[in-house]
């Protein structure tokens, strides 16, 4: 069968935009000879809806979306991930379904069976599980449908089973199905392209029949879908691959067991360096999270370090660089080569470059607060003015201009609370939040690297990747006046939050003793200020936010 794949770029909640996207990705690939074309999970609606499922219109509204957009659909069937209300009186009010449309009409549709409610996933607050797996006859096929989730049993996922009895797969083997489908919306984290490959491969040699694994890509909110859709033959050789953070279409012949595959080649980036799929990641989250939300232009503060520079760099991809301003805000204390980097970095970029000197605005309210503050040592009250002043001033210039003012601070940093809450951390998107700084530096790295392996001048400053960093609050301090080396922290903190260790774990494994006491406070005791962040794009497996619901409000010491 000839399977046209939509891997398309869906808006929560964009009703009518999604119908035409989908509609237009339909007449595509019957053009190009489809003879079953398959979307992502839920692409009327967009992924995911989360608490707009629970507005009284909502799920009545995506159900007259779908009736329009099966009034469209001919002779070729559409799989086309929707929501379905249940009217069964018990349960959940809504199932996340896959809608076969074909010649003008909903025939049929096909439920999804297993609901995550791990990391970022909370489908069970939503969504009424089905019982089975559902098989759709078609072309003298018997076409298996799962959505997401429903593959997602592999041993290498977890050793712990999270679903009691029901397994989708198991039920397709039974059925002997000819051909299996997943309509997926599979955030992306870096690591996760080879263990899709890997559930969909296995899933094909288990069922003993070609699968095809349909993903969404773009930006939601801090979630992000990097497409590479894939079909697998019955042996589980990956026989089609597209591409990697973009939107693609492609028609593939879904070999029958037995029959060679043909041909096809893997899109250029569908397996690339981690450090370009970080790279890609970024820009497509940031950009769908500006244009989604309205935004045309970014404002960044270019401070000169590396963090800022990355930031600046992402943003002249997302925006384009006549669309962004750059901004150098230095005080007494800033370096004059940390003046001249920011300003080198935005002569390399192309993009508008102001300063505003705010050494008076400081002297000012330091001199305000003098009589409350007097007979006291200066600490970091007086620090944090200068960079809370900053946020009041880039704050001002976003509202006068309209901009996305990104914030520049990495997952090391808000970590262990070395950030200034109303300061650096103002903003609308926290572009780099879910970056360890020792990657900040691998990306930075890699970004002047591919400048030089495409003829072009490398964006960031030598010097920016070279001088140790420092959030210049005090004169000659450095980053190691507070923290431990930054390989040292980023080891510790990965330990600490992505893999959910102990003190007493890391301490173990070799790790000082005082420097994990030390970090892990600090984690702790910066809940608050993780809170009031803006919004990071997740690159992860477990970023801070909605996939980390840690109480601000807590005296568990592991």
């Amino acid at each position: 069968m000839r399977l046209g794949l939509a891997q398309i770029n869906t808006t929560v909640g964009d009703l009518a935009g999604n119908r035409r996207k989908i509609l237009h990705a339909y007449s595509q690939l019957v053009a190009r000879g489809a003879e079953l074309v398959v979307f992502p999970e839920l692409a009327v609606c967009g992924y995911p809806p989360r608490d707009l499922l629970f507005k009284r219109h909502f799920v009545p509204d995506v159900e007259a979306t779908l009736r329009t957009i099966a009034a469209e659909v001919g002779e070729v069937p559409a799989l086309i991930g929707t929501v379905e209300a249940n009217t069964q009186g018990s349960g959940r009010s809504v199932y996340n379904s896959a809608a076969f449309c074909r010649q003008g009409q909903v025939v049929s549709a096909a439920r999804k069976c297993l609901l995550p409610t791990y990391d970022v996933f909370d489908e069970d607050r939503y969504f009424e599980p089905a019982e089975h797996a559902t098989v759709i006859a078609h072309a003298g096929l018997r076409i298996g449908v799962t959505i997401c989730e429903d593959i997602w049993t592999h041993p290498m996922i977890s050793t712990r089973r999270l679903y009691h009895g029901l397994n989708p797969l198991g039920q397709l083997m039974a059925a002997r199905c000819d051909l299996m489908v997943n309509l997926s919306a599979s955030p992306w984290n870096h690591g996760k392209a080879g263990i899709r490959q890997t559930l969909v491969s296995d899933a094909a040699r288990a069922l003993g029949c070609s699968v095809a694994y349909v993903n969404a890509v773009g930006g939601n909110d801090e979630l992000i879908f990097d497409g590479r859709s894939i079909v697998s033959d019955a042996s589980g050789r990956v026989v089609a691959g597209l591409a990697a953070f973009a939107e693609d279409l492609a028609v593939v012949e879904a070999p029958r067991p037995g029959l060679p595959a043909a041909a096809f080649a893997l899109a250029p980036s569908f397996e690339q360096p981690e450090m370009a799929d970080i790279r890609s990641a970024l820009t497509l989250g940031l950009r769908d999270y500006a244009h989604k939300s309205g935004f045309g232009k970014a404002l960044v503060a270019l401070s000169g370090g590396i963090d800022s520079a990355v930031v600046g760099v992402i943003a002249a991809e997302a925006f384009g660089p006549e669309n962004v301003i750059g901004v150098s805000l230095p005080s007494v204390i800033s370096s004059q080569h940390s003046r001249d980097d920011a300003r080198a970095l935005a002569a390399n970029l192309g993009i508008r470059f102001e300063t505003i000197a705010i050494a008076e605005v400081v002297a000012a309210a330091e001199g305000a607060l003098q009589p409350l503050f007097a007979g006291r040592q200066k600490d970091v009250a007086e620090e944090n003015i200068q960079a809370r002043v900053r946020g009041v001033v880039m704050m001002a210039i976003s509202n006068k201009f309209g901009s996305l003012l990104l914030t520049t601070g990495n997952k090391s940093e808000m970590a262990v609370g070395y950030c200034t809450l109303y300061g650096d951390m103002c903003g609308g998107l926290a572009v780099i939040s879910d970056v360890f700084k020792t990657q900040v530096y691998a990306l930075a790295n890699w970004i002047n690297a591919d400048a030089r392996r495409s003829g072009r001048t490398p964006p960031i400053p030598q010097s920016t990747i070279d001088k140790p960093p420092s959030a210049e609050l005090r004169p000659d301090q450095t980053d190691q006046d507070s923290l431990p080396p930054y390989d040292v922290l980023d080891a510790v903190l990965k330990g600490y939050i992505e893999e959910g260790l102990s003190r007493r774990d890391l301490i173990a494994q070799g790790f000082s003793e005082a420097i994990v006491n030390d970090v892990v406070r600090k984690v702790d005791l910066n809940e608050y200020k993780r809170k009031q962040a803006a919004p990071g794009l997740k690159i992860t497996p477990l970023a801070f936010g909605v996939g980390r619901r840690i109480p601000i409000v807590q005296k568990y010491v592991s």
